[in-house]
């Protein structure tokens, strides 16, 4: 896979902190003298994460390696059970981070079906370039959902989404989706500042005051750490 960056890419700073902390950072984001303004309602965001046998994904992440890449299958709304939505491949080099999307219209779950037929339904849907990702991260780690926030700068350059509610199943090894069996997670909130290359000093400035600490946080990392402890 080429790692050349596009013209289009984003910086992200992410935040985390206890959950306690959801009033004050909301409370910070609008009274903040940005005049941030909600982007759109509040929804539940729901992922299946792909790995390959040897943890490729999992492992880059770990080093920190310059070159990463995370591969998901994302859609919307309170149902667990895989929707009509949208496989992603995150692509990470250095600080610059981008985008691979691939509608899937029609869900790939039905009731009953194993990770087989969901992949193969999966693939069916997308082009030849999204079914090369899936080939070379073809098992399903975990599941996790979460309820999402979003907020944009009246100009629309600078977005902030906040994460709460978080919760993971482990689909490792699993013949069929995992939705009853849920890890053992704290309750954790996570910020993330979302913004172009060129808007990098006016972000920085944003958030130099916000009540919480920076991280290197990433919910695919966290939570296969909290599938391990099972």
């Amino acid at each position: 896979m080429s790692y050349k960056i596009p013209d289009v890419t984003r910086y992200e700073i992410k935040y985390v902190a206890r959950e306690t902390y959801l009033h004050s950072v909301v409370h910070w984001i609008r009274m903040h003298r940005e005049g941030f303004i909600r982007a759109y309602p509040n929804r539940w965001v729901n992922n299946i994460y792909f790995d390959s046998p040897d943890y490729v994904a999992f492992m880059d992440n770990l080093s920190g390696a310059s070159s990463r890449s995370k591969v998901r299958y994302r859609w919307y709304g309170e149902s667990r059970t895989p929707d009509s939505g949208i496989l992603e491949i995150k692509r990470k080099r250095n600080l610059f981070v981008w985008k691979l999307l691939y509608k899937v219209e029609e869900a790939p779950y039905f009731p009953g079906a194993s990770w087989r037929e969901i992949c193969q339904r999966l693939r069916s849907q997308i082009p030849e370039e999204g079914m090369h990702w899936m080939q070379d991260y073809p098992h399903p780690m975990i599941i996790n959902q979460y309820l999402r926030q979003y907020f944009v700068t009246p100009d629309h350059k600078i977005r902030v989404t906040v994460d709460s509610k978080q919760k993971i199943w482990d689909q490792r090894f699993k013949t069929a989706p995992n939705f009853d069996h849920r890890a053992n997670f704290p309750e954790t909130l996570i910020v993330e500042v979302k913004f172009d290359r060129q808007d990098r000093d006016r972000a920085s400035s944003i958030v130099k005051d916000i009540p919480i600490r920076y991280s290197r946080n990433s919910k695919y990392m966290t939570g296969v750490g909290a599938v391990h402890t099972l």
